[in-house]
């Protein structure tokens, strides 16, 4: 009779515990509500999600809205769409001078103060040295935008507050940069672009910790020529930047303008106005932006809200007609997803920036519109224009250090009650990832609303499943 033999292993058999019950685990770890909270994730290529919780529940999804709407503009305007802003006048200049010089903007999301200068510079090789009326401002490419900056949050002074307009200078923006001045005893304040206005400093230097040195600030804008700052300002901060929104984004461009011209040997005697540029008159230069691949990254690595609402826009003027309107680009979007066979019924799209708190998606759709994107043609420029982990954007402090250092290109959010993440993560057997998290609480916002969402990204970038697991489909 022959042997039997039986050979046991000595290795222990792994079973992997179930999606749900571990991401509900995670969830206890770190007190928070598993019902406030859907998660989408899904590996590249698999067919069913390895878990989809609450994936369903219209959710405010905060800035990782701008996903869906810089993913459109890619694939409706193309990587290479450039904007422009047009000069122009009534006649060619005689003797290098003309009388009003008109500016037509074209919605260029990116039309900061070196862009500015080049545009400047690109009239003046065009032979005008002289203007001797106006700024003559065109705005009709867009519908003027009528909410008060102040609606959101009542701080209508800070800068993701701006709302969008054809002729965009620098976000509307100014970075007063302090810098103290120990020997002297002083505080220099160097505003960045410089507008001309006067500034009055009566900003004291003083000892101590920096500490929130911005509450200790106080700033008034009384006329358009003057600012004047109060307060006191520890020297322990060093040089340190105070971002705040111009009042009059007419008056700003006018000012900047004036410096800059002036700068470059150029006269102005006029002030400014706004006016459509008169039939016949004569193109004296254009100048172009940034191409949209370049514009995206921007947006999304750095999280800019008013560059998105021009996005938006920018897509219902072209796409639809003019002038461009937050209607007709929220129609370009749902018409988009019609096209290629999306269903989103719980989409609500505001201003497409996700400053808001009406805009809702679940985290299945944006799970879904994140595999459609790293399967189209756009991919490499969509991919690259989010936040990689510990390198930069939002992310740059992020992960440093961890295993998902470089691992990630995720988008996020946050607000008052909001904490998002969506994106693509690269988990340690070198498999792609879509990566959705959506939570909606009051606790989200809080550090333990981020640590709570670093714990499921460590954890799915674990994941050895081979297969779909669609055995762990809840």
């Amino acid at each position: 009779m022959p042997w039997l033999v039986v050979v046991i292993s000595s290795t222990p058999v792994y079973a992997q515990p179930s999606a749900t019950s571990q991401f509900k685990k995670i969830a206890r770890n770190y007190g928070i509500n598993a019902g406030s909270v859907s998660v989408y994730l899904k590996k590249i290529g698999d067919q069913k999600p390895f878990l989809a919780w609450n994936a369903d529940a219209p959710r405010n999804p905060a800035s990782t809205i701008k996903i869906l709407t810089t993913f459109v503009a890619l694939t409706e305007l193309g990587p290479n769409y450039k904007w422009k802003t047009e000069s122009y006048s009534r006649a060619l200049p005689v003797e290098g001078a003309i009388d009003d010089l008109y500016l037509k903007g074209y919605g260029d999301p990116y039309l900061i103060t070196e862009n500015f200068w080049r545009l400047i510079r690109g009239i003046k090789n065009n032979g005008l040295q002289y203007i001797r009326g106006d700024l003559v401002l065109d705005k009709s490419f867009f519908e003027r935008i009528k909410n008060n900056p102040a609606d959101f949050d009542g701080r209508p002074s800070r800068s993701y507050n701006v709302n969008p307009t054809a002729l965009l200078l620098n976000f509307q923006s100014i970075n007063y940069k302090f810098r103290p001045d120990a020997l002297n005893q002083r505080i220099k304040i160097i505003p960045d672009p410089d507008t001309g206005a006067k500034i009055i400093n009566k900003v004291k230097l003083s000892g101590g910790r920096c500490g929130a040195w911005k509450r200790k600030i106080k700033l008034k804008n009384g006329d358009s020529d003057k600012t004047v700052f109060k307060g006191r300002f520890a020297s322990s901060c060093g040089e340190r930047g105070y971002y705040r929104v111009a009042t009059n984004g007419s008056q700003f461009i006018y000012g900047v303008f004036k410096k800059l011209w002036q700068e470059q040997g150029g006269t102005l005697d006029g002030q400014w106005q706004e006016a459509v540029v008169p039939e016949g008159a004569k193109l004296l230069h254009t100048h172009y932006s940034p191409p949209m691949s370049n514009v995206v990254r921007a947006i999304n690595k750095y999280s800019n809200n008013v560059m998105t609402r021009q996005l938006l826009l920018t897509l219902g003027a072209e796409k639809i007609g003019l002038p461009g309107t937050v209607d007709k680009g929220r129609t370009v979007i749902n018409d988009w997803l019609e096209e290629k066979g999306f269903n989103f019924p719980e989409l609500v799209i505001e201003n497409g920036a996700g400053l808001s708190r009406k805009t809702r998606i679940s985290a299945r759709h944006m799970g879904e519109l994140l595999a459609y994107a790293y399967r189209d043609p756009r991919m490499p420029e969509f991919m690259s224009s989010l936040p990689i982990a510990s390198y930069d954007g939002t992310l740059q402090k992020r992960f440093a250090g961890t295993a998902l250092e470089g691992r990630l290109h995720l988008k996020t959010g946050l607000l008052d009650d909001v904490r998002a993440s969506a994106g693509y993560l690269l988990d340690n057997n070198a498999q792609r990832w879509v990566v959705v998290i959506q939570h909606n609480d009051r606790n989200a916002p809080q550090r333990v609303g981020q640590r709570f969402q670093d714990a499921i990204l460590r954890w799915v970038y674990m994941q050895t499943l081979p297969g779909n697991g669609e055995d762990l489909i809840y």
